[in-house]
């Protein structure tokens, strides 16, 4: 396979919302509301993910269905690694996206994982793994596994933290780099996480809606949180059609607003 212009694109210093909706998106297939048929395109929201521009290259966490439509919206050419908050469908299904990179790359792309979630993988993309290797270089993605847990490690010239979080009775990752931190598809933040939250820049959380849900924080949930953590600035994400942008980051504390696809902040 040849590429006329190879898109290698790498983000420095910043981290780039790809997609901050919840697992069916919006606008949502079906739906009239007055946010799923929206001209505020911050009301267009796919399905939930970041990329972390990092001193040694791009480190995408979670590959959802939406993928390549986020990619090729930020321009963004090249993924070098990813980490994985959970197996939900909405945050793995758009993994065969990565096929491409094995040319840039010139080898597998890095996949950082907890067990269960490699278990997943293997299972809903076996293609991928299968033996023989495909004799057709490119149809299937090159991927390399590599187990995280509870401990922080070094990637692409950075020190990532996970972040023991829950989601529902799901206990899944957040992930923390300098002063910020990403912590999707969270219901609890167990005592010990706590910690790991301090001296915060920035705090992404996941909130869904405004009533409760079983697995997911709502907004009120999340602002009480991010009023915990004390982050000098709060970002909320994986939200539903129940939050319209601009009436509800109106109503919302200082140094808080409602993340948007493309928003980009700084990483420090």
């Amino acid at each position: 396979m040849s590429f006329r212009h190879p898109a290698t694109t790498v983000i420095t210093g910043e981290m780039v919302f790809l997609g901050t909706g919840t697992s069916v998106g919006v606008p949502m297939i079906g739906c009239g509301c007055a946010v799923c048929t929206s001209d505020d395109p911050r009301n267009n929201r796919t399905r939930c993910s970041v990329l972390l521009g990092l001193p040694e290259g791009n480190l995408l966490i979670d590959t959802t269905p939406d993928l390549r439509t986020q990619l090729l919206r930020e321009r963004i050419g090249v993924v070098h690694a990813v980490a994985f908050t959970h197996e939900h469908a909405d945050h793995i299904f758009g993994l065969d996206d990565l096929r491409l990179f094995q040319f840039y790359l010139g080898g597998p792309v890095p996949l950082y994982c907890e067990p269960r979630v490699e278990e997943r993988i293997r299972r809903s993309f076996d293609y991928a793994f299968a033996e023989p290797v495909s004799p057709h270089t490119g149809s299937v993605p090159r991927l390399e596994i590599r187990t995280i847990g509870d401990v922080s490690f070094d990637l692409l010239g950075a020190r990532v933290t996970p972040i023991r979080i829950e989601h529902g009775t799901l206990g899944v990752l957040g992930f923390r780099v300098g002063k910020v931190a990403y912590c999707t598809d969270v219901s609890n933040i167990p005592d010990a996480s706590w910690p790991l939250l301090a001296g915060l820049d920035v705090l992404v959380l996941g909130a869904l809606r405004h009533k409760p849900h079983l697995t997911h924080f709502s907004l009120q949930q999340a602002i009480a949180a991010g009023q915990r953590a004390a982050a000098r600035r709060v970002l909320f994400t994986h939200m539903s059609h129940d939050l319209e942008h601009a009436t509800t980051c109106a109503t919302l504390p200082e140094g808080m607003a409602l993340a948007y696809d493309g928003l980009r902040v700084p990483l420090t």
